[in-house]
């Protein structure tokens, strides 16, 4: 194996440790190396603190041996003033003389800039070194910043014969499909997307929180599609600065307002059946998740599941519930199993 490669699977490892705490921001991994040891690392902990690069230069206890390092980065350092100064900056200033990048950022401000600061500073660098398992680690990051429109993921569970829901009175709970091991894994889920979407209809029947508690992570901010102005107004889920849309635009507008309005990069889509149908028909979604409960409803079953004409990318056995992953797209890879990204 090259000995670049080496390293920036060390980066990349790093890198996953800032999963669902980074957003906006991608998960960034940084390795510095003197003379074949390493002797700094860093990630990306948290959006609005230091970045992969500035911690792992924080990290080396002897600051002349930067002179003669090569530093590897899992994603092109920053070239712009944002909550940070440039990365790039940091790397001149630190006389890195040799930078080992693994995908060029695709956020505007940056979008090669970064290294071709570095370039133009004397730095030699090298790019493209593991680009595409770099790409995949931010899967989200790359995949709103190329298509200016949220990463959407669409998540579901259904009775062993299709049904969403069960015959029940006013005030009766929704059916649960759901054990407890699949909760911690939606709520997992949750924890890696910025929004959470919904519908008054939802909200109105359930008022659900919609929170992160069966895992550790930010609770995903409220977008609630609302086009008859009827949600309830005590709902519990009101109370997390929720996104409300109330005229009817399309479900594509509303994707592209999240992102250049309220920055949003990634939306879990949890509603009944007809909007997620409305998804997967104009073929807005990115990654699907559909739990399937061995329990049947018969007569008693209501809100038949979407239909999604598509075969499984990975399927895991979940204390006796079967989790069915689809993807249609190429940044996410399923064949090794569902890694969140």
């Amino acid at each position: 194996m090259n000995i670049d490669t080496v390293y920036m699977k060390r980066a990349l490892e790093l890198a996953a440790r800032g999963r669902g705490f980074t957003s906006p921001n991608p998960m960034v991994g940084a390795v510095i190396v003197h003379d074949g040891r390493i002797i700094g690392e860093g990630y990306h902990r948290r959006c609005g603190e230091g970045h992969a690069e500035v911690n792992a230069v924080a990290s080396v206890a002897d600051r002349s041996l930067l002179a003669d390092s090569t530093m590897y980065v899992t994603l092109e350092p920053c070239s712009h003033y944002g909550k940070t100064p440039p990365c790039a900056k940091l790397i001149i200033d630190c006389g890195i003389p040799r930078v080992v990048v693994g995908a060029v950022d695709p956020f505007s401000k940056v979008a090669g800039r970064g290294i071709a600061m570095l370039r133009d500073a004397g730095v030699e660098v090298v790019d493209g070194v593991m680009a595409d398992e770099c790409r995949r680690r931010n899967a989200i990051f790359f995949t709103a910043h190329t298509l200016q429109s949220p990463f959407v993921t669409l998540k579901w569970a259904r009775s062993a014969d299709g049904f969403m829901d069960r015959r029940r009175s006013p005030g009766e709970p929704a059916a649960r499909f759901s054990n407890d091991a699949t909760t911690m894994l939606t709520h997992r889920l949750r924890a890696v997307h910025d929004a959470i979407l919904t519908t008054s209809s939802t909200v109105n029947a359930d008022n659900p929180l919609l929170t992160v508690r069966s895992w550790y992570g930010r609770d995903p901010r409220p977008v609630i599609l609302d086009r008859r102005g009827t949600v309830n107004p005590e709902a519990a889920i009101l109370g997390r600065d929720a996104i409300i849309y109330n005229e009817d635009k399309p479900l594509d507008e509303i994707l592209a307002d999240l992102y250049s309005r309220h920055g949003i990069t990634s939306v879990l889509v949890e509603a009944g059946p007809t909007l997620l149908q409305q998804f997967i028909d104009a073929e807005l979604w990115d990654l699907v998740r559909v739990e399937t409960s061995p329990v049947e409803l018969g007569d008693d079953g209501t809100a038949p599941s979407p239909s999604l004409a598509a075969t499984p990318g990975h399927t895991d056995i979940v204390n006796g519930n079967r989790l069915d992953y689809y993807s249609a797209n190429p940044l996410v890879d399923l064949s090794s199993g569902f890694k969140f990204f």
